[in-house]
């Protein structure tokens, strides 16, 4: 059932999650909030979900915290930019 029931979201769903985390890491940026803490939480995520038995990445709406992890790390020059924390 699962199978069935995932089988026709469309692909987009993860495209448009990536697209929340960027904008998001932008907007945390913005109001003072240090990006790399981005990066701190999806490590954790990663180390708390290790053995859940997660769906392979194709399977599922959201990107696997490794593909987020290599997003933020990739948005970081570009949120630092924003970042002013004595504001």
């Amino acid at each position: 059932m699962w199978a069935s029931r995932h089988a026709t979201v469309p692909i987009t769903g993860r495209s448009q999650e990536s697209e929340a985390d960027h904008l998001g890491l932008i907007y945390m940026a913005k109001a003072g909030y240090d990006p790399h803490a981005a990066r701190d939480l999806w490590v954790r995520m990663a180390e708390a979900s290790k053995g859940s038995g997660n769906p392979p990445e194709f399977l599922s709406t959201h990107p696997s915290e490794a593909t987020r992890i290599k997003q933020v790390d990739g948005w970081l020059p570009e949120a630092m930019k924003y970042y002013h924390p004595n504001r």
